[in-house]
């Protein structure tokens, strides 16, 4: 299911070389993938993706998320993603939520209000709370 956060970026469960043309023409600037390749058998392979992504204009980056968590460098890889984007930005992960919490870090280290971020969030049914303390912390960091 696609969900739309903000203005800013929507995200979205696994997507296909098929679905970018749709992406595409649906007035997005860039795909993010969070999910590493090879994570579950059948899943389409990122340079894939990629090749659509860049045939149809789109930037295309890649910054997979595994089970260990996030870092540092992936949380400012999205805000680079986000900044750089000239348009909407379309993100996808196994189920949308990586691409969500990557995303509200994201937003927090930058600046953005952590109550604010929550509500976008749970808003597009995402639910923050095991990161809040991360967005509070990253929030107050700058």
């Amino acid at each position: 299911m696609v969900r739309k956060i903000d203005d800013s970026i929507t995200v979205s469960p696994q997507i296909t070389p098929d679905q970018v043309t749709e992406i595409a023409r649906a007035g997005f600037s860039g795909i993010v993938n969070n999910r590493p390749d090879g994570e579950e058998t059948g899943q389409p392979a990122g340079d894939a993706i990629r090749t659509v992504a860049e045939t149809m204009g789109l930037s295309y980056t890649e910054i997979p998320v595994t089970s260990a968590g996030f870092s540092h460098a992936q949380i400012d890889a999205m805000r680079e993603a986000l900044d750089n984007a000239q348009g909407p930005i379309f993100a996808f992960c196994r189920s949308g939520t990586r691409s969500t919490n990557l995303w509200a870090l994201a937003e927090a280290k930058a600046g953005g209000d952590p109550e604010t971020i929550v509500t976008k969030a749970a808003e597009a049914g995402y639910d923050l709370s095991g990161i809040r303390p991360m967005l509070d912390a990253l929030a107050g960091a700058r």
